[in-house]
């Protein structure tokens, strides 16, 4: 696990703060930059998304997918926890907490954004840390290969009439033609471009290429995630400033969400007998997000400034270090399992 991925949460942080002083001292500028939008889209944060998500993307292998008849358990725990529960508690938890107990602390259009986002975070699960989380574990990489890419495929389908339905369930206005637009951009292009990326530089099959050229994009991901979270907090910083207590209201159904959807799935794997190396990594994709996709996905929809924009990078600085302490947990434990 490099500097990067270690220390994810305190780079994020200072993004953030970064982000927080810049808005407030140069408004005009990042006015300018919020104005820059083709179709709803924000073209700096959407190129900066690209340059997120397409190295993710090329580490994608489709081919391994004839190998998940295997062990088929697994992978079923994976797709029920990713698609039949987790979407679904998310959005309850928003509701409960936005519309019931945090009601007489949020106006009412803020806290349906707080619940699109959190939404958005729950129908999209994690395609890239994932392996991060599977690597600390032990767990076994080619089959969180295949879990990954058979999530990717059905994310292709399911992420837009899924999140269509729960946004309407929560009373939101959905702008179907920007969110399949969405879909195009974030999804099925970067997908895409990564098969052929892949295709082209891994011809000889032994991945030397293909692992040079990934470690090549790193740097340029990582500078494209900090960028976007200084931006999106630039754009937030006069609500941030006047309401710094959202951070915590935002962070708190997460926190519950992100704990509960792993003892799920943990609890489900021990009683499915699963081996350690599957069902830790297992547990790690139904409980984390594909943040990046939220987050551009929450833009799109809602807009820069939005309460769905800033639900979503709040996610961001939740997630790193509460899957460490899971990833913890998930060693500790590793003799619970055959």
């Amino acid at each position: 696990m490099g500097i990067f991925e270690r220390y994810l949460s305190v780079w994020v942080g200072l993004a953030i703060i970064a982000g927080v002083l810049l808005g407030n001292s140069l408004p005009e500028l990042f006015a300018a930059i919020a104005a820059l939008e083709i179709a709803h889209v924000n073209i700096p944060v959407a190129v900066l998304i690209w340059v997120m998500i397409y190295p993710m993307m090329i580490q994608i292998d489709f081919a391994s997918i004839k190998d998940a008849s295997k062990k088929p358990k697994g992978l079923m725990l994976t797709l029920v926890i990713n698609w039949l529960i987790k979407p679904f508690t998310m959005a309850a938890l928003g509701w409960l907490f936005f519309e019931v107990l945090f009601a007489s602390w949020v106006d009412a259009q803020s806290a349906s954004e707080y619940i699109a986002g959190m939404i958005l975070l729950g129908v999209a699960p994690c395609t890239a840390m994932v392996f991060v989380w599977s690597q600390l574990t032990k767990g076994d990489a080619a089959y969180t290969l295949v879990q990954v890419s058979v999530n990717d495929i059905i994310m292709v389908f399911a992420f837009a009439p899924l999140t269509a339905f729960l946004l309407g369930m929560s009373d939101i206005t959905v702008p179907w033609q920007t969110l399949l637009w969405s879909v195009l951009l974030y999804v099925i292009l970067p997908l895409g471009a990564g098969i052929v990326t892949r295709k082209l530089l891994d011809k000889a099959d032994n991945h030397a290429r293909l692992q040079n050229f990934v470690a090549a994009l790193k740097p340029w991901s990582i500078l494209g995630l900090i960028s976007t979270v200084v931006l999106l907090f630039a754009f937030q910083a006069n609500t941030i400033l006047e309401k710094p207590e959202v951070i915590g209201l935002i962070a708190i159904p997460l926190l519950i969400q992100t704990y509960g959807i792993f003892a799920i799935a943990y609890m489900a794997a021990k009683w499915l007998k699963l081996p350690h190396n599957i069902a830790a990594p297992a547990s790690m994709i139904g409980t984390s997000n594909f943040f990046e996709l939220a987050v551009a996905v929450a833009i799109s929809l809602f807009g820069l400034h939005s309460g769905a924009a800033l639900a979503t990078v709040v996610g961001v600085l939740v997630e790193v270090p509460v899957m460490l302490s899971l990833v913890y947990f998930a060693n500790r434990t590793r003799h619970w399992f055959a």
